[in-house]
């Protein structure tokens, strides 16, 4: 089954601006089959034209039925959400209660808590998403040591 569109001197014009003001090369490759087809080539010659399969050029005519140029434009971003995030009361109170000093800690506490083992990657990441999960900064004056101690634990003798 084809679908018809009809398409104006006025869409003509803002389709083929369109072609070369992409926010993204896939945008561009849609604009592309676009063009072609308001200029009434053949499937197949858009097809081969752009290299695209006539499944790809089928969901593009899809995304136009549904959107119009807007659609076209539509991106979709794939970010999984990490574990970490799904227990971030239980982890904030723990981490708050107990500070870790290193990643490793971080690692094995978190792993403690939610029974998965993270990387040390991750680990980071959460402690920047994190506030409570970072130990208090040094240039925190309610935090800072008083002047002339190292903050290291006294010699043993």
């Amino acid at each position: 089954m084809t679908t018809r569109f009809e398409f104006t001197p006025e869409i003509r014009e803002a389709v083929n601006y369109a072609r070369y003001h992409p926010p993204v090369p896939l945008v561009q490759r849609r604009r592309e089959v676009w063009w072609l087809k308001s200029h009434g080539r053949p499937q197949g010659q858009i097809v081969q034209l752009v290299d695209v399969s006539e499944n790809t050029r089928r969901d593009y005519c899809r995304l136009y039925a549904e959107g119009g140029g807007e659609k076209l434009k539509e991106v979709p971003v794939d970010r999984p959400e990490s574990e970490l995030h799904a227990h971030p009361t239980a982890l904030e109170a723990s981490l708050r209660a107990n500070p870790p000093a290193t990643l490793k800690e971080a690692q094995s506490e978190i792993e403690a808590l939610i029974g998965s083992k993270r990387s040390e990657t991750q680990g980071r990441e959460f402690r920047k998403k994190t506030p409570a999960a970072s130990p208090p900064s040094r240039d925190d004056p309610g935090h800072s040591r008083p002047r002339g101690t190292s903050g290291l634990p006294p010699a043993r003798d």
